[in-house]
């Protein structure tokens, strides 16, 4: 009988590409990884790894029984959970995965509704960027995620079902007492400093392209993974930034102006497609929908 967790091993492979970050998505060594992936060949008798040096890649079987395998394992998932409840009453753990802004005000509101309304089913919040979101999902190391279509550095595929949540716009975020009137235009802040999110995140690819396309180079003077971190900095006004709405919080003393041309992220919640339903995942995703509406 083949082993689930060696099995999680090569489908992380599959999605993740190394043995590295096999082994340090699994806080594991890469050798203890390359042993397991050893044992799970002799188990089925297959060649699934082919080596060239280093560098592991898996073979047209390694393919098909990685594929498989997320399917195998989200199913002994469903099962622990209907045998833990013989009911309709949602149990076990479900891992969310979402971006920040999305945490606070979609995420955070929805899990504490359940808390309440299903004792028995835990929710694992999952701090994590749509460039990160998506393959976490297909490793199997989120059952939901919320992230935006509009990422195009990290395409959803036809492997995701997608569930629409809401939309959001993008701002100008500014220190106080720098309202001015009507949509901003951003070319007329072409000498401001800049607060961005870390480099190939959504918001700093986005922000980038959206300063380049009013014909400046921004000058950043500060990059943060945290919104909050952000706002102060604004706040301070030692910058300013481009921010989706939904992270503006009202805690902070900022001004937020619309932009001239304006830009608006579409949010969504995906999960993998033919994935067996599961209540606990259902029961999630109406939540979210309900919070959203």
């Amino acid at each position: 009988m083949l082993n689930p967790w060696r099995l999680s091993l090569l489908s992380r492979l599959d999605s993740l590409g190394t043995i590295r970050a096999v082994a340090q998505a699994s806080n594991l060594s890469p050798s203890s990884v390359s042993q397991q992936l050893a044992v799970l060949e002799a188990e089925t008798r297959t060649q699934l790894l082919e080596r060239t040096g280093r560098r592991v890649r898996l073979t047209p079987a390694g393919l098909v029984l990685a594929r498989r395998a997320r399917a195998v394992l989200d199913h002994m998932e469903t099962v622990e959970a209907e045998l833990r409840s013989l009911g309709d009453e949602p149990v076990g753990r479900v891992r969310l995965g979402a971006f920040q802004s999305a945490v606070h005000s979609l995420a955070v509101p929805a899990v504490t509704r359940l808390a309440g309304a299903h004792p028995h089913l835990q929710v694992e919040l999952l701090d994590l960027e749509p460039h990160e979101s998506l393959p976490a999902l297909r490793a199997g190391d989120a059952d939901i995620i919320i992230t935006t279509t509009d990422f195009v550095e990290q395409p959803l595929g036809p492997d995701v079902d997608l569930v629409p949540l809401t939309t959001d716009p993008v701002v100008l975020v500014l220190p106080p007492g720098r309202a001015g009137r009507g949509p901003a235009d951003l070319a007329a802040y072409a000498g401001e400093s800049w607060a961005f999110e870390k480099p190939q995140s959504y918001m700093a690819n986005l922000a980038t392209r959206l300063c380049r396309e009013s014909g400046f180079e921004p000058r950043v003077v500060c990059r943060f993974s945290n919104y909050l971190l952000t706002l102060q900095h604004v706040e301070a006004g030692l910058s300013i930034a481009l921010l989706p709405g939904l992270a503006v919080d009202p805690r902070f003393r900022v001004t937020t102006r619309e932009l001239t041309v304006p830009v608006t992220r579409t949010i969504t919640a995906a999960v993998r497609r033919g994935s067996p339903p599961r209540a606990a995942v259902n029961v999630v995703l109406d939540a979210l929908r309900t919070r959203s509406a």
